[in-house]
Formats: structure tokens, sequence, C-alpha cells
């Protein structure tokens, strides 16, 4: 086998070691499953307790941008080892906090070191996919965020019944312990390609930017009106996708008590629908993505936004589990295929030699949103 082979083989390699990490990483999108047994258990307010949830996702916007820069002093393995030992570590003091009775290291657990580890092992595989596969930049991107997308569907689906049957505390750490096994053994196998490496029969484009070699600087690329537009739409998209999330399962109970009366069973079917909406929000990833290569990301994210902007304007009314299912997964298909084309987006515009600092910046996007969005959805 030749060099360019071994190196072929190991791209897709280090694809699926992506998706991996993503999957477990993702699991913090079903939070809303953990919100009400913890206000149950706990008296705590619905405000205080939803803190959690923006703190983590303020600090996974914050390490992102963070670990951009890192990956480019340390590399991609250094930067996804921590990220996995923090998210794991994190996730075991969500078990003690609740097994305290204790909010403020909730917030340490899941909030600043949960959210600091998922950070940096968000950012690590897109800014080192899009190196190994400029011939598929929206596809293999879509790839990775769409584990990030499909983790709050085994949560989702899992996590209901191990509340009701052990706790929440032992919920947490169970995964806790998953997660320091997982993430950090993907994270091993992640390294950026050799210097000047290209795909067999590929050849880049002679636009600024599509290559390695002309690639924009972060302070070339922060120069650009395009480099605030993008961290616009990303904020937008991010905003309305995460304050659905952080709702999505009350939101869901509340139509369905009206046909289900146990509380028990109503979480675990409140459960089920976040589990069949984050399918959609994984699927969604791949699929825009896919599109994106095909038609362009300009015209994809047009057409999420216009859709989009009428839906999350009839979601409120809606009366019926069934369409208010298929809203939800339209909505967060939407939003999971904002994040994937995203990093496509910024890598043509701005070249793929220094997309992790780049796009790790504009993901502080995220973190912003990470507070605005919940916030707004559990005010109204």
């Amino acid at each position: 086998m030749s060099n360019n082979e071994n190196l072929e083989s190991k791209r897709w390699l280090i694809a699926i070691a992506a998706v991996i990490m993503q999957l477990c990483l993702g699991t913090v999108y079903a939070w809303s499953v953990f919100k009400k047994p913890l206000i149950t258990a706990h008296g705590w307010t619905e405000p205080a307790t939803q803190a959690a949830f923006m703190i983590c996702i303020g600090m996974i916007g914050l390490a992102a941008a963070f670990g951009g820069t890192l990956m480019n002093m340390k590399g991609p393995r250094f930067v996804a080892t921590i990220g996995g030992i923090l998210f794991g570590i994190g996730t075991l003091l969500a078990g003690l906090a609740d097994q305290t009775g204790n909010l403020i290291l909730l917030y340490i657990g899941f909030g600043f070191i949960g959210g600091l580890g998922n950070g940096f092992g968000y950012i690590t595989p897109i800014a080192t996919l899009i190196k190994w596969f400029p011939d598929k930049r929206g596809l293999v991107t879509g790839l990775a965020v769409m584990g990030f997308g499909m983790g709050a569907f085994f949560m989702g689906k899992i996590a209901p019944d191990m509340i009701n049957s052990m706790g929440v505390a032992n919920t947490f750490y169970i995964w806790g312990a998953i997660f320091l096994v997982l993430v950090t053994a993907s994270a091993q196998l992640f390294k950026n390609p050799p210097a000047g490496w290209l795909p067999a029969g590929f050849t880049p484009s002679a636009a600024k930017g599509t290559s390695a070699a002309d690639s924009f600087t972060f302070e070339e690329a922060f120069r650009t009106p395009q480099w605030f537009m993008l961290w616009g739409m990303l904020f937008l998209n991010i905003s309305a996708g995460l304050g659905l999330l952080s709702q999505l399962s009350p939101m869901a109970q509340e139509i369905l008590k009206k046909t289900i009366t146990d509380e028990k069973a109503l979480a675990v079917a409140g459960g089920g629908i976040v589990a069949i909406a984050s399918i959609f929000n994984g699927l969604g990833r791949l699929f825009w993505a896919w599109l994106s290569d095909a038609i362009g990301r300009k015209n994809v994210f047009l057409i999420m936004f216009i859709s989009q902007a009428i839906l999350y304007i009839i979601l409120p009314k809606i009366a019926d589990p069934t369409i208010f299912t298929i809203v939800a997964c339209y909505l967060l298909a939407c939003y999971g295929g904002g994040f994937a084309t995203m990093p496509a987006f910024a890598a043509d515009g701005f070249g793929p030699a220094n997309i992790a600092k780049i796009y790790g910046i504009m993901l502080t996007a995220w973190g912003l949103a990470g507070i605005v969005g919940p916030l707004v959805f559990s005010c109204t």
C-alpha cells in the first residue's frame, strides 16, 4: 500500500473517531431531561436550574475559541485529550452536585468544567477534518457534527429510565465514566495531515483562501466584513435552536399531559420527543452540509432562515403532539444544519490552514447564544 493510500485510510479512521467523540459531547443537548427532576428533587427555580445549561454552553463557545488557538501550538491530540478529561470530570461533579443538593457545584461541574472540556473537544475534530478532507468539506464537517446532534438522542432515550430507576446522581456518574473513556480514547487518533498533502486526484481552486498555502491568517480574516456576517448568522441560528432545546422536554410534557397523567410516564414521553427531535438535529447536519456542497452555503442558510422564522412563530400555538414533534424535528434539523455548514463556509472563504483559530473564535457566537437563547425561551 502506498503512503498516499495509508493517509487516505487514516483520514477515514480519524473521521470515525470524530463521530464517536461528538456523540459523547452532544449529550449535553439532552439537558432538559435532567432539569425537571433536579427542580423537583431540590426545589430549585427554573431560571436557577437553567443557568447550569447556560453556563455550559457559554463555556463551550469560549473554550472552542481558545482551543482553536491552543491547537495551533499543541496539536489536536493534546487539546482533545484535555477536553475529554474535563468533560468527564464535569459530568461526575454534576452527579455529586445532585447527591449533595449543591447548586453552585452543578454550575462549576456541569457548567464551567464540563463546558470547558466540551468546547475543547468540539473544535478539535472539525478543524482537523477540514484539513484532511479539502475535497469534501461540507460532507465531512456535517458527518462530524451529526454525531454531536445525535448524542442527545441516546441520552434522551436512555437517561429518563436511568433517572427513574437509579436517580439523577448515579445517571451522571455512569455517563461521566463513559465520557472519560470514550472521548480521551478517541482523542489519541487525532493528528494533522503532512504539510502540503492533498487527496489523490484533488486540485484546489486558484482562488485565495482555498488552499493551505494562501489561507488567511486570523488577523486578516477578522478584518473582513465576511467574518462578522458569518458570526452573526451563526449567533441567530444557535440562539433559536438552543432556546428550543433547553425547553423542549417541558414544552412537550405540557402538551402531552392532556393524555398522560402519570408523572414518570410523562417524563419518559417528553424524553422520547427530545430523542426523536435529536435524530433530526443529527440528520439535518449531514443533509444541509451535503446540500451546501451542491447548491452553495448561502442558499442553504437562506432556505433555513426563512422557514425557521415562520415556524418559530407558529410553534407556541401548536397543541397536537404529532404536529409539535414534526415542527420541532425540522427546526432542530435547521439548527444542526447551521452548525454543520458554517465550518465549510468559513473554510471556503478563509482557507484551511488557520481554520482552527478562525472558526474557533467565531464560535464565541455559540457562547453568547447559549445565554441569550435559553434565557429568552425560559422567560416566554
